[in-house]
């Protein structure tokens, strides 16, 4: 009796410390995660955006974004000497669609603007009509406290900055592009004339835009014929347990296969006929990114392309719809003008 009164009483202080130890962990933990987002906003705003003292900074963010992100891009912009402003709004409905009106009109109002965000303010005019006003612009469409702290955003960007400019310059004067992977892709896309662009995280002049995590070179087709199956992830879908197959002609998706082909069709469908538009050919160039089904990562994993159904209005397309999903292809083999391209690694 007395051994069971004596082990009654150590109880609460073995549980208290218990509790103690696992509150200590939890906040080593949370000084871990502080820490490195730290480091990644220091990245982003001087490596990427170049930003200096008393340059005027907007963070955009939304309520389905961890709030953590958008305020250590204030807190450090802050510390830089910068005029920091930080805006909450609502999520958009999906990607491209623009944001409201009060939001668009500070875009235009700023040196620097960066975008947090759960869905993407890339394909928009708003960021289009920001840019032509001379703001330098990172959209981060889907970015997490993980993705914060390893993978794509970790990157050398001086490095992929070389990276995309020497993969530019192959493709410029290329007229025609075919992709082929064992899943069933093959893929014929007409860039003829087409005007080809690097995102490489480096945006130090007024008026240029990057999405971060960057790496990668992308174009707005003339054409496209053939099929090509999304076998990594899909935008507004995520990772993919089944492959996704998309019939093209004549630049439109005009059939969808698969287990999760009644979901595509529906988003775009929902918004209209132009959301079928075959609307851009990306090509993933950041050695540090992972497929981890989050589009903004996974389009710029180097050695995969991507395929984009929508909106190209932003990046030299004709077609304005509100709506912008990245599908990525794995291994692919890509020709152009009938010669092997070697891949980024």
């Amino acid at each position: 009796m007395q051994n069971l009164r004596l082990r009654l009483s150590k109880e609460p202080k073995i549980r208290k410390y218990e509790v103690f130890s696992i509150q200590v962990i939890l906040d080593i933990l949370q000084e871990v995660i502080i820490m490195t987002l730290k480091e990644s906003t220091k990245t982003i705003l001087k490596t990427c955006m170049g930003v200096l003292p008393k340059e005027s900074v907007l963070i955009i963010t939304d309520t389905a974004t961890h709030p953590s992100i958008g305020l250590e891009l204030y807190n450090t912009a802050k510390q830089m000497g910068c005029e920091v402003l930080l805006m909450t709004m609502e999520p958009r409905d999906h990607h491209a669609q623009e944001p409201p009106k009060a939001v668009a009109e500070a875009m235009k109002a700023v040196d620097v603007l960066l975008v947090p965000t759960s869905k993407s303010l890339t394909h928009t005019q708003a960021r289009l009509a920001a840019n032509k006003s001379g703001v330098r612009i990172a959209t981060m469409p889907g970015i997490s406290i993980e993705m914060m702290e390893s993978g794509g955003i970790t990157a050398d960007y001086l490095t992929i900055k070389d990276t995309t400019f020497n993969l530019r310059k192959k493709l410029e004067k290329v007229k025609e592009i075919r992709i082929v992977t064992d899943p069933g892709t093959d893929i014929i896309l007409n860039v003829e004339g087409c005007d080809w662009h690097e995102d490489h995280g480096i945006c130090h002049k007024a008026g240029s835009s990057t999405n971060l995590p960057a790496g990668e070179v992308f174009v707005a087709p003339k054409n496209a014929q053939g099929v090509f199956v999304v076998d990594g992830s899909m935008g507004g879908l995520g990772m993919l347990d089944s492959p996704l197959t998309i019939i093209v002609k004549n630049g439109k998706a005009v059939d969808f296969t698969g287990p999760r082909a009644e979901e595509l069709r529906y988003m775009l469908d929902n918004v209209g006929p132009l959301a079928r538009n075959l609307a851009e050919l990306g090509i993933g160039a950041n050695p540090a990114a992972h497929l981890i089904g989050n589009i903004l990562e996974d389009e710029k994993v180097a050695g995969t392309v991507h395929i984009a159904l929508g909106d190209n209005s932003t990046f030299g397309g004709n077609v304005i719809v509100g709506i912008h999903l990245d599908g990525i292809i794995t291994k692919p083999r890509v020709f152009i003008d009938g010669e092997l391209l070697t891949l980024p690694a």
